[in-house]
């Protein structure tokens, strides 16, 4: 029982509840979810199961897309509708200015994470000193918005779409785009439609069940390891070049010579399935593809990043 359930997280919990929920459930060994949501938002949720956490590091850096209700003339000291307001403004700003406002946060932008957040500082999240009235420096990031895109005003309410790096947080770009329009604002709802490869179609709901039937249906919906990386090239290897993987051979330039694509370059990943389609490793190409038939058969060709048993 090895793979991804895209779980649909309600309003009012956790991604530490939802995981603890799955494992639960599936009785499994092992489970982490890809990238937390704050316990207000909902949506999609990966969690990984069993020997697919050891996927976690490669799908949690995958973009974010999001449809945010930003809430106009309230500012809070958590940056949403859960905090303590600290201020409020009646004047509300034209149409234009709030198009225009939210359209300048697209491409690289530079993001001061929020107090109440999850980042560590010394190896504790910032909302653990939130919490006790402490307020250590925070370091300020480079996130990127790829597209934002106004759907809906309704005063006092905007609804937008984002597509966004991972770490970028949408309530911090509400509370910047209020102080921006003069009036402040706070993030009111968040719900992540897709996150990578993961999209809401593939969202199971815990809202009700715990049981057997939850439990098959979790298996049924259950993504295997292979498919949870669609867009990672493979290569496809027999059972006894599957084995040496294992044992943590690096493949060389005489193992990819008739079974690599053309196109690969230094730096890049590819998958190598075994030959039921099973993920058999994760590696990074350590020499150009064009190149392998030109080199010794012995030349190390990839470098092992992650062997999955």
């Amino acid at each position: 029982m090895n793979g991804i359930v895209v779980i649909d997280k309600p309003a009012g919990c956790t991604s530490h509840d939802v995981v603890a929920k799955v494992k639960r459930i599936l009785r499994a060994r092992k489970a982490g979810h890809l990238g937390t949501l704050d316990p207000m938002a909902t949506g999609v949720l990966p969690v990984c199961v069993n020997e697919a956490t050891k996927l976690a590091q490669f799908l949690s850096v995958a973009d974010k897309t999001y449809r945010a209700v930003m809430l106009l003339g309230v500012q809070t000291d958590t940056q949403d509708t859960e905090g303590k307001i600290t201020g409020r403004c009646e004047l509300m700003p034209r149409q234009e200015e709030i198009i225009k406002t939210l359209a300048g946060f697209a491409g690289k932008i530079k993001q001061l994470p929020p107090a109440f957040s999850a980042v560590k500082y010394k190896g504790k999240p910032l909302y653990r000193y939130a919490r006790a009235g402490e307020f250590p420096e925070r370091t300020v990031r480079e996130v990127e918005v790829f597209d934002l895109k106004v759907r809906e005003i309704d005063y006092p309410h905007v609804t937008f779409d984002i597509v966004c790096s991972a770490g970028t947080y949408i309530r911090t770009i509400c509370s910047d785009a209020g102080q921006a329009l003069g009036c402040g604002a706070c993030l009111c709802r968040l719900r992540r439609v897709k996150s990578g490869p993961f999209t809401e179609s593939m969202a199971v709901s815990l809202v009700a069940g715990e049981g057997e039937e939850k439990r098959k249906e979790l298996l049924d919906r259950m993504l295997s390891m292979q498919e949870s990386v669609p867009y990672i090239p493979a290569v496809v290897v027999d059972d006894s070049t599957a084995r040496r993987l294992r044992d943590g051979f690096q493949p060389d330039a005489h193992m990819l010579r008739h079974n690599v694509h053309s196109f690969l370059v230094v730096g890049d990943m590819i998958k190598f399935t075994g030959p039921n389609g099973e993920l058999v490793a994760l590696a990074e190409m350590q020499m150009p593809a064009v190149e392998i038939s030109r080199g010794k058969e012995n030349t190390q060709a990839a470098r092992l990043l992650r062997v999955f048993k």
